[in-house]
């Protein structure tokens, strides 16, 4: 029985899974444990006690024990994926000096000293200087040194919540390649801290002794300790191999290892990424992140607020919604797509544009969201599903960005996350792209994805081919409707393809005159 399973950990934004797999990709057993995403002290903060990720990891461990009947000894190892950009301040003992910043954060850090010297000057001029200002108010770690240097000046280690948790099980400050997204000086193109003169030491100031080590995907991250095995039921010794960021293990648990596949991924953060062997920048100068594949890129366009909008319409348009929802006993969501199917393709030239949250570059920080076309016509239900093709919409774009720069066409359409689970917005989806839009057959594809890893880390499957060949498949597929298409096709290419250049002025109107978003 030896070696017969793999068993991951996905600490997502919501929840915590544990997750056991075979080498056929099969979900033998599995446990969720929901989570407070945050708190919030303050008007915009999103904090969490790093220990509380922990005591609800080892509350989702007991509790697949408990209910599932899995043979420990059958355990071939340990892999673990985790939300991205959340980090943590560690002391010298490994314990948290403050709370945990998770990425959903808005706190900025203005007035921030710019980068000086010639890489000043490089910047300035290749146009990129905005956005290195924005970078720099943005990054967690010039934050905490202007407020809180006290806690900066004790911190032993700055980690992501993947670092913490490797931590926790292993008693050593080690962190995967893969996990590395977020503010800190590293370089995306060689997939290791930066080199000593980069500019991004001064953008993001965090001493070189303060980061942890760095281990590609696949490798040796340590083994679980006697504490951990403890506190987690999870065996003594199990080695713990290097997976990646959620979204990463996401897109090879999809089945997209080649870079034809594109991984829509419908979660708060919408994205679309391609897998790819030599390294592209999509949009100039904003780099692509790591794959989960090590050596590999992870080519990724950002809807930052997603389908985070889902949410939004649900608090602040759908009280009737939530009185049915709740009288029958079923998730809001489910009813969500009546309401699409109560307005034709298109919504009838309702069209509408996600940046309810700044980009780095395109859009750029100047940015806001819109909606056009209004008419007495619209109802709520027509700003819903505007909603969903607006993010479908720009999802294309991101695969049609991708396309150009690498000159390799998507011509297949993976769907994962949260939203993926509502029919009308992957059928949409489908409608949008002109493309079969299938769904991975299991839900749990970052979980999958980091099982991937670690079956090839540890020589059950020989390569990442055989291991995604073998572990991956398609489930449901939702074929495009060509009339919806050519309906979708025209708006997009007449209507939402020139939003942005058009509105941009407007948006730095209103930035010049309310403050927001911030310069």
């Amino acid at each position: 029985m030896s070696g017969e399973f793999l068993l991951t950990i996905d600490n997502g934004t919501q929840s915590v899974r544990v997750l056991v797999f075979d080498l056929q990709g099969n979900l033998v057993a599995k446990s969720k444990v929901d989570i407070v995403p945050y708190v919030s002290p303050e008007n915009g903060w999103a904090e969490q006690d790093p220990e509380y990720f922990w005591i609800k990891l080892c509350e989702a461990c007991q509790k697949l024990w408990k209910e599932n009947k899995i043979d420990k000894t059958a355990i071939a190892g340990l892999s673990i994926t985790t939300q991205r950009c959340t980090v943590i301040n560690l002391d010298q003992n490994g314990k948290p000096l403050r709370p945990a910043i998770v990425w959903l954060d808005q706190r900025r850090t203005s007035n921030v000293e710019p980068v000086h010297g010639l890489w000043g000057t490089l910047l300035k001029a290749s146009g990129m200087g905005e956005t290195v200002r924005y970078l720099q108010s943005e990054a967690e770690v010039n934050w905490i040194r202007r407020y809180q240097p006290e806690i900066w000046k004790q911190t032993h280690k700055f980690v992501f919540l993947s670092g913490y948790l490797v931590y926790k099980f292993t008693g050593q400050f080690k962190d995967s390649v893969g996990s590395q997204v977020g503010y800190l000086p590293f370089d995306y193109k060689k997939q290791t801290w930066c080199g000593k003169s980069d500019w991004k030491w001064q953008a993001v100031p965090v001493e070189k002794e303060k980061l942890v080590d760095l281990v590609k995907p696949t490798d040796r991250l340590g083994e679980v300790s006697h504490q951990a095995a403890l506190e987690t039921g999870i065996p003594e010794g199990l080695p713990i191999i290097a997976a990646a960021a959620d979204k990463a293990c996401e897109v090879i648990g999809s089945g997209c290892l080649d870079p034809h596949i594109g991984c829509l991924s419908f979660g708060t953060t919408a994205t679309i990424n391609t897998t790819h062997k030599d390294y592209v920048e999509v949009i100039p100068l904003i780099p692509p992140y790591p794959s989960a594949v090590p050596g590999a890129y992870s080519l990724e366009i950002q809807i930052y607020r997603g389908f985070w909008m889902v949410s939004w319409f649900k608090n602040e348009f759908a009280e009737n919604e939530q009185r049915v929802a709740k009288n029958r006993g079923v998730e809001v969501e489910e009813l969500f797509d009546d309401l699409v199917a109560s307005v034709p393709p298109g919504s009838l030239g309702l069209t509408l544009q996600p940046y309810w949250s700044p980009g780095l570059k395109e859009p750029g920080p100047e940015a806001k969201g819109a909606i056009i076309g209004f008419g007495d016509v619209h109802t709520r239900a027509h700003v819903y599903r505007s909603i969903l093709e607006g993010l479908g919409y720009s999802l294309r774009e991101g695969a049609e960005r991708t396309t150009k720069r690498t000159k390799i066409p998507i011509t297949e359409v993976r769907i994962a996350g949260g939203g993926s689970q509502s029919p009308a917005a992957t059928q949409l989806t489908a409608d949008i792209f002109g493309l079969p839009a299938a769904k991975p057959h299991t839900y749990e594809a970052s979980g999958l994805g980091a099982a991937i890893d670690l079956a090839v880390g540890l020589k059950l499957h020989p390569d990442f081919d055989t291991a995604v060949f073998n572990m991956t498949r398609i489930g449901e597929t939702f074929e495009p409707n060509m009339q919806n298409h050519r309906i979708y096709d025209e708006l997009y290419q007449r209507v939402y393809c020139k939003m942005y250049k058009l509105l941009k002025p407007l948006y730095e109107e209103i930035r010049d005159i309310t403050g927001y978003p911030a310069d």
